[in-house]
């Protein structure tokens, strides 16, 4: 497939419900062979919670495969001194990443890693893609972002939704998810402040070659939401 390019114009942004969402991911299961979504955005954008409305509309035609697996263990990001800045573009074993996307695109059954938050570190061989499930999600921040390697992903996705968020909400979401997970307050808001916010900049960037650019709304699909101009 061919992504917009480099200098293309924004994509405007469409306000919609998690149901539009789930008819155009059923649309894609029921095209007739593999498919492959992505789910970009920047941290605490949203792209857990829409996969997992995804996951539990569509049941067995979908299966999720994180972007997140393919961390680099803790221990060789201490090795490459870069562990102070996990989750940044160059803390991802990439070529794996791309290599699975091939293999799941083939309709081979694979198996995929798993990011666990608790232990913040990744699970080889949890998650199961069977060999006849139509449709693959694969969420994270770096789908259409263009360096270390990352420029071979968007080939591999028939479709990429880019999840836009407004940027005080997001920090206060990254900061609530650090804190449930046992990180003290202000190391918490310092980690966001100086790796997250970073990393969204990054993630930023790669917006214009999304499919889709949405604002997910609390509004059911026909009540009082209003769409901006969906592009796809």
């Amino acid at each position: 497939m061919t992504r917009t390019s480099q200098n293309a114009a924004p994509i405007a942004t469409a306000t919609v419900h998690l149901d539009d969402l789930v008819e155009r991911a059923r649309l894609l299961a029921a095209s007739g062979e593999r498919r492959v979504l992505g789910l970009a955005g920047t941290p605490g954008a949203g792209k857990s919670t829409v996969s997992d409305a995804l996951l539990a509309a569509l049941g067995s035609d979908a299966v999720l495969v994180g972007m997140d697996g393919f961390h680099l263990a803790n221990e060789e990001l201490i090795r490459l001194g870069r562990r102070d800045r996990k989750g940044a573009p160059d803390t991802f074993d990439v070529d794996g990443y791309v290599a699975l996307l091939d293999r799941i695109r083939a309709g081979h059954e694979v198996y995929a890693p798993r990011f666990d938050r608790d232990l913040e570190e990744s699970i080889g061989s949890a998650v199961l893609v069977p060999a006849d499930v139509p449709l693959v999600i694969t969420e994270g921040n770096y789908l259409l972002h263009e360096g270390f390697g990352w420029d071979a992903v968007a080939s591999r996705l028939d479709e990429v939704w880019f999840l836009d968020i407004e940027p005080t909400a997001r920090r206060e979401r990254l900061v609530a998810r650090r804190l449930s997970h046992g990180h003290p307050h202000d190391d918490a808001v310092a980690w966001v402040r100086d790796v997250d916010e970073a990393n969204a900049l990054v993630v930023e960037r790669g917006r214009h070659r999304a499919d889709l650019v949405v604002t997910v709304s609390d509004t059911p699909a026909g009540g009082a939401g209003h769409h901006e101009g969906a592009s796809s």
